[in-house]
């Protein structure tokens, strides 16, 4: 070997030492297993959204709010035992403001925002109609979103049941929502089982009609077209395709339905065709201090913004929790 053919083999060497040493340069090896891995970082859509929603302060603060809402709510009825007719023998009770309470029963939250018309405790009042309240709108909720979103997927899919559905719609949204509930309570009573079957009857066909024109819309893309030709079932296609889709919509729909259900209970019994008068609501309050909550307006303002302040908790954590739930806003 030359002594030209050595040196050069020498600068090789040196080459290669000084590209094993630099970290950007390394070899490797034609393991088949190795290629096949993904080295993207694993993906979870729901952490996602949580961590999309956590990033807005305000939602830690409405989280706070509701929550204590929310105890007061399920936890203060189990200990209070509210009756409206508790004091009723005592006449001197009628509509006592906060003060004047306090001083006649001592010191106690139970009157810290006095006494209605029956000599009844707001404080205890609101929180045992809250809980019916927000009793009634988890239920209305829940039935109307499952039965229009599972009859709504159908609905988009089946052109039989289209034309079907399509009339009966087309009648009954015509019909005023108000007359349609009032007869309904005079027909069935106003317990809260009759209540919820009032708001419940008739409440889903509006949420399927929105689902239907949704499915219309997603069920000709190519991805589901290409399922339906390989012979998939359409409930998989549904389950699989178009609803993981609407996770957003489904969202957004729920933020206002929740709410929308404790303005309906607080209105139709302020207007005396909600509830019976033996479970308390926040309606029934607010329709029984109606007549003086100018001369004793904390037995009127006290369910009113009660009633106001969870309506818009559940609607903004909602939109917000809508928003994050949207893939757009925290694709990276």
């Amino acid at each position: 070997m030359s002594v030209e053919n050595i040196k050069y083999q020498a600068i090789d060497m040196q080459k290669i030492n000084a590209a094993e040493d630099d970290d950007l340069f390394y070899f490797v090896d034609n393991n088949t297993l190795e290629s096949e891995k993904i080295t993207a970082p694993r993906y979870s859509y729901w952490r996602s959204v949580f961590r999309t929603f956590f990033k807005k302060k305000i939602n830690y603060f409405i989280l706070g709010f509701l929550a204590l809402i929310l105890l007061l709510t399920l936890i203060y009825p189990i200990f209070a035992h509210y009756n409206e007719f508790e004091n009723v023998a005592q006449g001197v009770t009628y509509n006592m403001s906060p003060s004047a309470a306090l001083d006649y029963f001592g010191f106690s939250f139970k009157y810290i925002l006095g006494t209605g018309k029956n000599g009844n405790a707001i404080f205890d009042g609101i929180w045992a109609g809250a809980l019916t309240s927000l009793s009634l709108a988890i239920v209305c909720a829940a039935i109307n979103m499952i039965l229009g979103i599972v009859i709504g997927a159908i609905w988009g899919y089946n052109s039989k049941i289209d034309t079907v559905l399509t009339v009966i719609y087309n009648i009954i949204a015509n019909v005023p929502w108000i007359l349609l509930i009032s007869v309904l309570v005079y027909i069935i009573g106003g317990g809260f089982i009759q209540f919820v079957f009032a708001l419940t009857v008739t409440g889903w066909l509006g949420i399927a009609f929105f689902f239907r024109t949704q499915v219309m819309i997603i069920r000709d893309r190519e991805y589901n077209m290409a399922s339906r030709c390989l012979g998939t079932p359409m409930i998989k296609v549904v389950q699989h395709n178009v609803l993981p889709f609407m996770t957003s919509v489904i969202v957004t729909i729920l933020a206002t339905e929740l709410p929308s259900y404790i303005s309906a209970e607080v209105f139709l019994s302020y207007i005396g065709i909600g509830l019976s008068s033996e479970i308390p609501s926040l309606g029934r309050m607010i329709q029984n201090a109606q007549d003086a909550f100018i001369q004793f307006p904390w037995a009127f303002w006290g369910p009113v913004a009660v009633s106001a302040a969870i309506t818009i908790i559940l609607y903004v954590l909602g939109q917000n929790l809508a928003d994050a739930s949207d893939p757009r806003t925290h694709m990276q």
